[in-house]
Order: structure tokens, then C-alpha cells, then sequence
């Protein structure tokens, strides 16, 4: 990590502690109680504060992240950070008036203000990195297609803040755009005549000792190494790495919603989520919108088709209509109509629908009888599923989970339509990825983001 990048790490600590004691005076603000300021219960917080870090995984390197995972880190930091409090405060017994009014205070401005000071950091890291001040220099080993796509990802998105310094391999194989120089031999004299952040072995894994011998010399520089491993050839498993010793293991087992209990805890939320929403937001938006699709354009409100949902079964996916009544799925030659930009079979308050995710909201009915998440791999239409299962790589294993009406491939930007087999193979892999990494906290991460994108709006969305 470069000097830039550890400046921006201290200002992340040095930004947080005054977050806790401003939220303190606030919190004793709004209570009355600011006289009795306690320099031992800011100390107190700040101690906790870090020491609750080092579970939350709070400080975690998030940039190439979207901000709604960090919201959620910050979320989980503040539960734990408000248990170990409110119980030390307990044992300890302070003078003071720490009563729910000020915890309630307290905890409240912590969130607003952290999430609103992280995302103004945010912004700036990204801005240094899309002006090259504060990248990491990294250096390529082997010229694989691991190290191809790493730099064709790090070269299109640059706020993952890498810039590849040049790439070395045995064998001239030049990666498109990324500076060849020289053989892995030479990766000393490299290291000691250029500056490099990371050195990123791209290297088969079977040639482990080439592997171990630039580690070795990466160690005497004292810098950082990452291995791009090649899991592909498990992308239908559930991979993690664990040790037994100082042996690392690769489990190749279940994945997270085998479990009996992940699926419980799933269909409670669910359920729980789904209830509210209609007692708070649904009651008043169904009839609302219900009204006018009634009175822009004929025929019923709600719009119903056939989709393939949890092992390939057949479920009636709801909607509110959003097309003409007369449009037709399939066209004269059997092919399935996706939506497209401009789309004249769309109606005026469909466009506004589609755009706002609003036609999705009787999926939620979906949700409670069972054959829907509120997050998951979208259900696509049947005639899709039978275009897509003989052309997309491992399309079929996005059904082994319930479909959603949100799901991590939609945030993501795979949304609409795929013109391309490509644009669907992107969308599977990222539902691929979300089935195998699956977790309470991911899917409050996707939901926060979908409303995101609610406000902000998806062109992508037609």
C-alpha cells in the first residue's frame, strides 16, 4: 500500500472518532443534558468503537464495492457497537443521563453521520483514482486469461484504483494494451528497479514452484501478493478456503441455502418484509396505480405470465400491466419479444412503471404464497428459459434457489433486455455468484440498492 493509500486509511479512523464524539454531543444536544459532557464516555465509545471494528470488518477495503454494502457494514458495526456499549454501561454504572432517549440520539447520528462522511471520502478516493494520484501500482506475473481479464477490469473501472505497471511471462504473449517486461526471472531485478505496490501471479496452479520462488522474492522487497486462482473449472460448486494448520484447504460443499436454516431464516424475512410492505407502502400505491393504468389504456390491471421458478417448476409471475393489451410475448416466427428502448407495445404509465420497478410490486403476493424471494435471481419468461438453457453456460443451476423480485445481477446493471448471448451469460454469472455467496446481510445489501436505484432510476430500465 502506498503512502497515499495509508493517509486515506488514517483519515478513515481519524474521520470516524469524530463522528463518535460529535454524535455524543448531539445525542447530549437534543436531551438536554450537554452540560454533562463526560470526556470517559467518549473515551469509552471510541475504545469500543475500534475494538468492534475488528468483527464488523468496518475499515474493509471496499472501493470497487457499491456504497450499499457499506451501508449494511455500517449497520452490522452500530448493532454490535450499541450491544457492547449499552452493556458496559451497565457494569460500569456512569454518572449521567444515559437514558433510551439519548441511545436512541446517539446511535441515530452515528449512522447519518458516518454513512454521510464515508460516502463524501467515497467520492474523493474515487476522484483521486480517476485522476492517478493515489492508484496502486501493480505488476502482472504470466500471461493467463486470469491476468487478461484482470486487466481488461481494472483498466474499465477505475475506481478499483489499480494502475498495471507491465506484465512478465516466459513466453511473449502480450496482453492487449498492458506493457510486456521481461521473463519471470527477472522479477527481482524489477522489483528492485521499479516501484510496485502488488505483484498479482497469475500463474497456472500446478506450476507451484514458480509460484512459491516470486512469492519468496516479493517477501524480501516486502511486497504485497495476490494470487488470481483459477476456480472456474468449480463454477457449479459452492468454493471457500479455509486452513487445517498451515495447510490451506479448498472445500468445494454445500452451498449457503442447502442449509436448513438459511432457508428458514430467508422465508421469515421474507414473509416478515412482504407483510409491511403492503401495511405501509402497498395499500396506498396498489389502488393508486391500479387507477391510473384504468384510465391510460384498456384492458386488465394486473398482468400475469408464465415463468420457471425453484427447480424448473412453473409459477404465475404478477405484474401490473405495463403494455397495449393487444401486444403479443412471441412474434410470427416463435421468437420471444423481450422489452426494447422505446418499445411502442408500452404504454405511457408502463413506461414510468418499468422505469421505477413499481410493476414489479405484486410480485410480493408471489412472495407470500411461497414461490418467490423478495431477492433472487429474476424468473425470466418460459420462451426465454428454452432460447437460453442450450446457449448460456450453467443457466439451469439459477433455478436451484426461489426466484426474487430484486436480485444481485438487477443492481449490477443487468437489467432489460439481452440483446446479445453475452448480456445474458453476464447476468447467470452474476446470479451464480449470489447463490454461492448468499448471506442475510447480501440480500439487505441488494434491497438498499434497489431502492437506490428507485430514486436514481436505471437506464437500463425500459
Amino acid at each position: 500500500m502506498n503512502k497515499k493509500s495509508n493517509r486515506f486509511a488514517l483519515i478513515r479512523y481519524v474521520n470516524d472518532a469524530l463522528v463518535v464524539i460529535a454524535a455524543y454531543s448531539l445525542a447530549l444536544w437534543k436531551t438536554g443534558h450537554l452540560d454533562q459532557w463526560n470526556p470517559a464516555f467518549g473515551l469509552l465509545s471510541l475504545v469500543l468503537w475500534y475494538f468492534v471494528s475488528s468483527f464488523s470488518k468496518l475499515y474493509a477495503d471496499r472501493r470497487s464495492n457499491k456504497f450499499a454494502e457499506e451501508i449494511i457494514f455500517i449497520v452490522y458495526h452500530l448493532i454490535l457497537f450499541t450491544i457492547l456499549l449499552s452493556s458496559s454501561l451497565f457494569f460500569l454504572k456512569p454518572t449521567g443521563a444515559y437514558d433510551f432517549h439519548f441511545f436512541a440520539y446517539f446511535i441515530s447520528a452515528n449512522f447519518l453521520l458516518a454513512a454521510i462522511t464515508k460516502y463524501i471520502l467515497r467520492k474523493n478516493r474515487h476522484a483521486a483514482f480517476y485522476q492517478g494520484r493515489m492508484n496502486d501500482v501493480v505488476l502482472l506475473v504470466g500471461a493467463t486469461a486470469a491476468a487478461k481479464n484482470f486487466y481488461d477490469t481494472v483498466q474499465k473501472y477505475y475506481y478499483y484504483g489499480y494502475k498495471v505497471e507491465g506484465l512478465i511471462d516466459d513466453e511473449m504473449n502480450n496482453i492487449p494494451g498492458c506493457d510486456y517486461l521481461g521473463k519471470i526471472s527477472q522479477l527481482d531485478l524489477i522489483l528492485k528497479s521499479r516501484y510496485v505496490d502488488e505483484v498479482v501471479i497469475a500463474l497456472p496452479t500446478d506450476d507451484y514452484s514458480t509460484i512459491q520462488r516470486c512469492i519468496s522474492i516479493c517477501d524480501y522487497y516486502r511486497t504485497k501478493v495476490r494470487i488470481l486462482p483459477d476456480f472456474k473449472q468449480y463454477a457449479t460448486s459452492s468454493v471457500s478456503i479455509q486452513t487445517i494448520g498451515q495447510v490451506p484447504v479448498m472445500n468445494v460443499g454445500r452451498l449457503p441455502l442447502d442449509r436448513l436454516e438459511n432457508r428458514i431464516l430467508k422465508r421469515i424475512f421474507d414473509v416478515t418484509f412482504s407483510v409491511l410492505f403492503f401495511l405501509t407502502f402497498g395499500l396506498l400505491l396498489l389502488p393508486i396505480i391500479a387507477l391510473l393504468i384504468k384510465l391510460t389504456s384498456k384492458g386488465p390491471v394486473f398482468f400475469k405470465q408464465e415463468r420457471w421458478g425453484l427447480n424448473n417448476e412453473t409459477l404465475i409471475c404478477y405484474k401490473f400491466r405495463t403494455m397495449v393489451q393487444e401486444s403479443e410475448d412471441v412474434d410470427a416466427e416463435g421468437n420471444y419479444q423481450q422489452a426494447q428502448k422505446n418499445d411502442p407495445r408500452i404504454t405511457r404509465i408502463g413506461a414510468f412503471l418499468r422505469k421505477t420497478n413499481l410493476d414489479e410490486i405484486p410480485q410480493f403476493w408471489n412472495v407470500l404464497i411461497g414461490n418467490m424471494s423478495v431477492v433472487g435471481p429474476r424468473p425470466h419468461p418460459t420462451p426465454l428459459n428454452i432460447e437460453s438453457m442450450n446457449t448460456v453456460d450453467n443457466y439451469m443451476l439459477r433455478h436451484i434457489v426461489l426466484p426474487g423480485i430484486s436480485g444481485w445481477a438487477q443492481v449490477n446493471g443487468c437489467r432489460g433486455e439481452t440483446r446479445t448471448t453475452e448480456d445474458m451469460q453476464e447476468r447467470v454469472d452474476f446470479d451464480l455468484s449470489y447463490i454461492h455467496r448468499w448471506s442475510f446481510w447480501l440480500d439487505c445489501q441488494i434491497i438498499l440498492q434497489t431502492v437506490i436505484n428507485f430514486f436514481r432510476g436505471d437506464q437500463n430500465a425500459y
